[in-house]
């Protein structure tokens, strides 16, 4: 079971264990971390899910597609090259260790 690794705007670290092909941010909404709203409930129409992804991992996603990328150009906090909206990442056992932080504000 790969896991995913939280950095909190406080700057404190939460680990969560993901089930291969459930998304960032349902394993987000399931382990309670706090910063990642979800409104839309995964159906990546209202980018409150946004994070940033450590570089480490960058290269091993998928680039966004047309809409996640339209999304990202108007999320609350600074769009940074890491960006990503987390509803659109899958977990796989090579993303094991993903690490993921959540920005200031979602609105």
């Amino acid at each position: 079971m790969p896991t995913i690794h939280y950095i909190l705007k406080d700057g404190s670290r939460r680990s969560v264990d993901a089930k291969a092909g459930s998304s960032v941010m349902e394993n987000a909404i399931r382990g309670n971390i706090r910063g990642i709203d979800a409104e839309c409930g995964g159906s990546c129409s209202c980018a409150t899910c946004h994070v940033y992804v450590d570089d480490a991992f960058i290269d091993r996603l998928p680039p966004p597609d047309e809409v996640e990328g339209e999304l990202l150009d108007g999320v609350a906090s600074e769009r940074q090259p890491g960006s990503r909206l987390s509803c659109q990442l899958a977990m796989t056992a090579e993303l094991d260790g993903l690490t993921v932080r959540v920005p200031e504000t979602q609105s």
